[in-house]
């Protein structure tokens, strides 16, 4: 973490480099910092400063947890009224921020809303400190695996080891580190500080890889050890649950992880986080469950009495579940588990025979496409519109394919070929994204590359990008780039490409030629978005030599509806949006675009949302007033179990992830909230921002 003296006006900068996402707080005057230790602080952080001032500004209405020195929360700040508080020593904790945030002061204070921030006023100069921790993990340990099923089920059973407790609280994604990092080679072995807690649970699975593979998510949020047997179930201390259930054991396996980790969220109300939640205010008139008396059972109990609960019950109130990950039992694909695991991905194994044929949405994209031309458009690339999908049955590195449909935002596959509609994952992109180093530079580097001057409206991304509190963009434009120019610019490194141009067969299209990304030596661009045709396969060669991932295409695409896709992508991403998610809600601005996948690590972000979790929300009139529904969208600072508030005021706090609930709002409180922040809004089907629009136009 670094601390540094803001330039502009009086206070202080947060910024964590392994993220790269910055927070500010504003001072009365200029300030002094010192570094101090990180004890004192109760709860764990990475770095800590000290300066004196008479009060401290939060900006952004974030929200404002007041504790005693030993963490027992005194009161939730972030209201309309003014909170005093006497003589005492403080830890003030920040939540909905980029990386978490504390603040520790004694004495007496006045916590102050106002329209846009919460102050802290102390009456005169104190000593602060504020110390901060990254929501960064890195893998705790390696296990080395032979190609026997037995050591993917000793593996996986080592994957508890990165829970930072065994309590309900392991709900809260801080305190869910990453798993031991899977290698294989020729004998088992595990290195580094893998130890496993003993939480009393065993799943008993066939000894099968395509059943270990399916249990990885629930071993890891239970802690549970993986055992053989011929009967598929869970055993805690006396208690047994059948894992074959209705749908099967791929369905009762994913079911159990959401009831349990659904149960938890509620329990964990009880302890240091007592906040009103809404999703356990409409459970709890429907269980028997005393959450009280859960809240100090071991976990053992608890699960027991969760699984007591008929499913049923609790499905109308379950959070919508963000990802679901298709991934493909094979013995190379067992490094991608620890990744999927700590997102909690709902997890299923199909195989070659499962696959759909992608032929008659192949077929779609080419009548779109021609009928685009013929009105006067064009594509993104010089060759004809003829492409041969391949024989289904011939699955080939290459191929194009549909997946099973999924309930969950999200969707991701570990395989070979290119799913529709869904984000394709490579190891190797995984253990990079697992092990990444801080950048030496604070600024957020962006290129965008247009090669073809017809495709000139694109241009208005560069605007897009950067337009945000608290982050510092460095945009770059280039246009008609020779060969080694843009070889160049793929080679050194860079947070981003926006690239909107041609790509054929022999590569991205350049003033004087062609480049092929395979006659690169590195790259060392982050992240990516290839807005041009059957861009895939020079995006998989950017991910194979050294980028995080990025954003392709699997067919011809018509300029003018990549330009859409491509504006919203720029606004999005720069809203917080994940690469996965802002192509989800891109996509739907044209009429064909499922031609649009994310390559490599889906779930990485451009920068940190404005309030946090990025938010999007939906408006349609209704009478005199308006209903605004309000979906949230999980990053990698706010994962699963991170908390929201609702568009309204109130003390209610929401489970992140879909949709959180459609509210009532008058004209005057709908206008005051679309000039609040800029957002993307769902109007009449169509997406716009929220400083785009006025009330004539919802």
């Amino acid at each position: 973490m670094r601390f540094d003296p803001l330039d502009d006006r009086p206070g202080i900068r947060i910024f964590d480099p392994i993220e790269t996402v910055r927070f500010e707080l504003y001072t009365p005057v200029a300030v002094e910092l010192e570094p101090v230790t990180t004890e004192g602080f109760y709860f764990p952080i990475d770095d800590a400063v000290e300066f004196r001032a008479a009060a401290v500004e939060i900006p952004k209405l974030v929200s404002t947890v007041v504790r005693r020195q030993d963490g027992q929360m005194i009161a939730d700040a972030t209201a309309s009224e003014i909170q005093r508080f006497g003589d005492g020593d403080y830890l003030i904790e920040l939540q909905s921020t980029p990386m978490k945030v504390y603040l520790t002061v004694s004495g007496s204070m006045r916590v102050v809303p106002g329209d846009e921030s919460v102050t802290v006023k102390f009456g005169e100069a104190r000593s602060v400190r504020v110390g901060a921790r990254s929501f960064h993990e890195q893998p705790v340990g390696t296990v080395t695996v032979t190609d026997d099923v037995a050591d993917v089920m000793d593996a996986v059973s080592l994957f508890g080891s990165a829970l930072k407790t065994t309590s309900c609280e392991r709900s809260f994604p801080t305190l869910r580190g990453y798993p031991p990092r899977i290698e294989r080679g020729d004998s088992f072995a595990v290195s580094g500080d893998v130890a496993v807690p003993d939480t009393g649970v065993e799943l008993v699975v066939p000894p099968e890889r395509e059943q270990v593979y399916l249990a990885s998510s629930l071993a890891y949020y239970l802690g549970a050890e993986v055992v053989a047997g011929r009967s598929p179930r869970l055993v805690a201390g006396d208690f047994e649950y059948s894992l074959d259930g209705p749908g099967g054991y791929e369905a009762t396996v994913n079911r159990v992880l959401k009831q349990v980790f659904f149960l938890d969220c509620l329990t964990r109300t009880e302890g240091y986080y007592p906040v009103d939640l809404h999703e356990r205010q409409q459970v709890e008139p429907s269980v028997d469950l005393d959450f009280a008396a859960l809240y100090d059972a071991p976990l053992a109990a608890q699960v027991s009495e969760y699984l007591a609960v008929p499913f049923e019950v609790l499905e109308p109130h379950l959070l919508d579940w963000h990802l679901t990950t298709d991934i493909v039992p094979e013995a190379e694909n067992v490094a991608a588990l620890p990744h999927f695991a700590h997102e909690l991905s709902l997890l299923r194994t199909p195989d070659n025979r499962d696959l759909k044929s992608p032929e008659p949405t192949m077929e779609e994209i080419d009548e779109f496409t021609r009928s685009a031309v013929a009105a006067g458009d064009f594509t993104r690339s010089a060759t004809d519109l003829s492409r041969s999908t391949g024989d289904s049955d011939d699955w080939g590195d290459d191929e194009m394919f549909q997946l099973e449909p999924v309930e969950t935002v999200e969707h991701a596959w570990v395989g070979d070929g290119y799913p529709i509609n869904a984000n394709k994952v490579t190891v190797e992109s995984l253990h990079r994204e697992a092990t990444r180093t801080p950048p030496e530079e604070s600024d957020i580097e962006v290129h965008v590359v247009c090669n073809d001057p017809r495709m000139a409206e694109e241009n208005v991304v560069r605007e897009f990008y950067g337009k945000r509190d608290f982050v510092n963009y460095d945009v770059s434009f280039h246009q008609k780039l020779t060969v080694a120019e843009f070889a160049g610019l793929l080679e050194s490194s860079g947070d981003f490409l926006h690239y909107v141009g041609h790509v054929d067969e022999e590569g991205f299209r350049c003033r004087d030629g062609y480049l092929d990304a395979e006659s690169l030596d590195s790259v060392g661009i982050e992240a990516f978005v290839l807005n041009a045709c059957q861009s895939y396969e020079q995006g998989a060669i950017l991910v194979e030599k050294g980028s995080r991932g990025g954003v392709v295409t699997l067919a011809e695409v018509v300029h003018s509806a990549a330009t859409v896709v491509g504006r919203a992508m720029a606004r999005l991403l720069n809203s917080g949006f994940t690469l996965r998610s802002a192509l989800s809600i891109a996509k739907k601005e044209v009429e064909v675009a499922i031609e649009y996948v994310t390559l490599g690590a889906g779930g990485l972000t451009l920068c940190q949302g404005e309030s946090g979790v990025p938010l999007k929300y939906q408006i349609q009139p209704d009478g005199d007033e308006y209903l605004v529904s309000q979906y949230s969208y999980l990053s990698p600072s706010y994962r699963l179990g991170s908390l929201t508030r609702s568009v309204v005021e109130g003390p209610n706090r929401y489970l992140s992830s879909g949709l959180i609930g459609t509210f009532r709002m008058t004209a005057s409180e709908l206008e005051s909230f679309l000039d609040a922040e800029l957002v993307p809004i769902e109007v009449a089907g169509k997406l716009r921002w929220s400083h785009d629009i006025s009330l004539s136009e919802v």
